[in-house]
């Protein structure tokens, strides 16, 4: 076993404790609220811009100000919506399953931060680092990480080594 093996490993293990503490609720909660922070920030920037322009002369301070808003606001409303959920977790006594699925939830979690990490890699020489060729986990990541390639649009794949 490398020490990549180990880093591996180690990203895993601890994604996996960061939601055995915080439960699979806060995490699955915390996931879709950054996710729909970036959609609606993404998707609606423009429009909420318009509405700046009498306060915002400057059309790229004005855009980065709406996106900022949006998205800011969204991780506001989900973190409000994360503690009313957590509570009622917790009220229920659920906690037990909460924490037990949460483990579940950042193993998975964690494999996907390292696939994209090694997707990423490809980008770069590293592949072929004998550090790189010596791990016994990291093939399985690659191919992972081809997989996850297959899903991303053609004009952006070109890129990738592998």
């Amino acid at each position: 076993m490398s020490w990549l093996d180990l880093v591996i490993l180690g990203v895993i293990v601890l994604s996996a404790l960061i939601s055995l503490i915080r439960g699979f609720v806060k995490e699955s909660i915390s996931l879709l609220t950054w996710i729909a922070a970036g959609i609606l920030a993404f998707r609606y920037f423009s429009p909420m811009a318009a509405l700046l322009e009498p306060y915002l002369a400057d059309p790229t301070i004005r855009s980065m100000a709406a996106f900022a808003v949006l998205f800011i606001s969204t991780l506001i409303i989900g973190a409000i919506i994360n503690f009313i959920m957590s509570q009622l977790v917790s009220k229920t006594g659920l906690s037990g399953t909460d924490k037990a699925l949460g483990v579940v939830f950042g193993g998975a979690r964690g494999v996907l931060i390292v696939t994209m990490i090694v997707l990423l890699a490809s980008l770069t020489p590293m592949p072929e680092a004998q550090w790189w060729q010596d791990s016994a986990m990291v093939g399985f990541f690659q191919e992972l990480a081809k997989w996850v390639k297959g899903i991303i649009p053609a004009d952006a794949v070109d890129s990738f080594s592998f």
